[in-house]
C-alpha cells in the first residue's frame, strides 16, 4: 500500500485535534493454559454477554476479541479510569476463573473514533 494518495495534513489541522483528545485505558486480554478448553466455553460465553453490557452501557467504547487462537485473546478501550477497569475487569467471570488475565495501560484517544 503506498501513501501517495493520503489527504493532506497540516501541523494546524494536527495541533487542533490533537488538543481535542481525551484520557481511556487500553486493557489487552491474554490467554491463558485452559482458555481454549472445552470446559472454559460457558465461562467465555458468559464474559462475552457482560463486554456486550459495558458496550451498551458506553464504559467500554472498543471491543475486539482476537481470532488467531494466540497469547492474545482480545482489546478493549474503556471510557474509564485505569482504577474503575481494574474493578471492571477484577468482576469479569473469566477472569475470576482464570480463563483469561488482563494487563491495562492509559491511552489517549480522539472522541468519536470508531470502526468502520
Amino acid at each position: 500500500m503506498r501513501d501517495d494518495h493520503l489527504p493532506e495534513i497540516t501541523d494546524e489541522q494536527m495541533t487542533d485535534r490533537l488538543a481535542k483528545t481525551r484520557e481511556y485505558t487500553l486493557m489487552i486480554l491474554r490467554s491463558t493454559p485452559t482458555t481454549f478448553s472445552a470446559e472454559s466455553g460457558a465461562i467465555i460465553w458468559e464474559h462475552g454477554r457482560r463486554n456486550m453490557a459495558l458496550r451498551a452501557d458506553g464504559m467500554l467504547a472498543i471491543v475486539c476479541p482476537v481470532t488467531d487462537g494466540g497469547e492474545v485473546a482480545g482489546i478493549g478501550i474503556f471510557d474509564a479510569s485505569l482504577a474503575d477497569v481494574r474493578q471492571i475487569m477484577d468482576r469479569d467471570p473469566a477472569i475470576q476463573a482464570g480463563v483469561l488475565r488482563y494487563e491495562m495501560h492509559p491511552v489517549r484517544g480522539f472522541p468519536s473514533d470508531h470502526l468502520p
